[in-house]
């Protein structure tokens, strides 16, 4: 074992579902030089970079090892206001972004559920928001990064220079480098306002007969998805699609770049792990179910639209002590509608349950070899943990690989490396790019020892 590094301090870690707790020995650095420097001069067997800990499982742990934290690392450095492109440092956050350049007109132009990510996280997550089916990822308006490779050269990454190194990064979970600096575009944006429209759907077909129709009149789309619904009602869903709202659009009085709406409430502590079970949860999806209806046009601020759950500090712990795993799973399309309804019966014939089921459909895969979104349908559900719920998601992975599925690697703490090798069959190639920016193996974590994508 290791001996404790100077500067570094022990502690037990998690991800953002409290599932896994890993002890592992964290580093705090203070300037990018002193980050890009760990990873030759750290005394640990590997390192592995944590943003805000917003990824679900084990993919910012590193078990025994040492963590380097980015906190301090949060700068923004330049923004050309011409091309709207932004410099900043990895571990500034989406939330200080928006913060700083919607007053002035400017908002991301992809965003996950959760404002409270960092650049580099985005960018190593290669997140995906409501308007994939338009846009794509977060990497398309990623123009370019330095990243501090295992082998500790400084290596600044686009798709034009260094290529590999720049699709490898991207959504290859931390496991090839630090990302230092990152330079991403911006949209321009006239209100901080969306015009969105409700529909209900009476089950999963519905759903995606509506998503299917209707998703290339929106430019953001998302369906909150009953999982525990009777059989004949099973994936009722409700669909919230919008479009983003010009001045024109909007009542007297009404500011048109208000900043997203602050935390209102807090979750002071882990709710008693029974209060979430197969019982509870089906009464909230029925509650929910019958309380929100359809509307047209409505006008919904860009903090309740794309970040719901921001408005709950640390809502986490409405899981228990226990935590909770969020599973999220894409199928292909010509598979989606058989593979989704054998799935969700698995899950309803469990009784394990979610009132955080989210249903969306994908455009087009990106260049990256370990990035999650390609054409299909994702299906996203928030579980608590409980005594056989490590084992049955395995046993959901073997039917997501009958139906050519796969899961998100960001939300993931339970699949194993053989499944995930069937489920991204351009794992050599990543692994062949990062064998070249860390031959030594200095870049590892519990997530990439688990999969099978660094060497255990």
């Amino acid at each position: 074992m290791a001996a404790r590094s100077p500067g570094a301090a022990e502690a037990p870690l998690s991800g953002w579902g409290r599932y896994p707790v890993a002890t592992c020995r964290a580093y705090r650095p203070e300037a990018r030089r002193d980050a890009a420097a760990l990873l030759v001069s750290a005394p640990e067997t590997s390192l592995i970079p944590r943003g805000l800990g917003r990824s679900y499982g084990d993919a910012s742990l590193n078990a025994g090892a040492g963590v380097v934290l980015s906190d301090r690392l949060d700068r923004l450095l330049a923004f050309d206001e011409g091309q709207g492109i932004l410099e900043c440092e990895g571990g500034a956050s989406l939330a200080t972004i928006i913060a700083t350049f919607l007053p002035r007109g400017y908002f991301l132009p992809v965003t996950p559920g959760t404002r409270h990510v960092t650049v580099g996280g985005a960018i190593a997550a290669d997140v995906h928001g409501k308007n994939h089916h338009r846009v794509g990822t977060f990497s398309r308006f990623v123009h370019g990064f330095t990243l501090a490779s295992g082998d500790g050269r400084i290596l600044s990454c686009s798709p034009e220079e260094n290529p590999k190194a720049f699709w490898a990064t991207v959504g290859g979970a931390g496991l090839t480098g630090f990302i230092l600096t990152a330079r991403l575009k911006l949209q321009k944006v006239e209100t901080a306002w969306v015009l969105a429209d409700f529909k209900r759907a009476g089950d999963l077909a519905e759903a995606m007969g509506l998503l299917t129709e209707t998703d290339p009149l929106y430019e953001y789309s998302v369906a909150w998805i009953d999982c525990l619904a009777p059989a004949k009602a099973r994936g009722r869903s409700i669909l919230m699609q919008a479009n983003a709202a010009r001045v024109a659009d909007l009542r007297r009085g009404m500011p048109p770049l208000p900043l997203p709406s602050p935390e209102r409430f807090a979750v002071p502590a882990a709710m008693p792990s029974f209060a979430l079970n197969s019982f509870s949860v089906s009464l909230f999806n029925a509650l929910y179910f019958r309380l929100h209806g359809t509307g047209e046009k409505s006008l919904v601020d860009y903090g309740k639209y794309f970040y719901p759950l921001d408005a709950i500090r640390s809502w986490n712990r409405l899981y228990g002590h226990s935590g909770f795993v969020q599973y999220q799973v894409a199928f292909p399309l010509a598979s989606s509608a058989k593979g989704l309804s054998a799935l969700l019966d698995r899950f309803a014939g469990a009784g394990f349950g979610s009132f955080l089921g989210v249903l969306k459909r994908f455009g087009e895969a990106g260049p990256a070899p370990l990035s999650f979104p390609f054409p299909g349908y994702t299906l996203a559900l928030d579980l608590p943990v409980r005594p056989g719920l490590a084992q049955f998601l395995r046993e959901a992975d073997r039917l997501l690989l009958d139906y050519g599925g796969r899961i998100y690697v960001a939300k993931d703490a339970t699949a194993q490396a053989e499944s995930f090798a069937r489920m991204y069959p351009r794992l050599p190639e990543f692994r062949a790019c990062r064998a070249e920016l860390d031959p030594k193996g200095r870049l590892s974590s519990s997530l990439g020892r688990r999969l099978g994508i660094v060497p255990s």
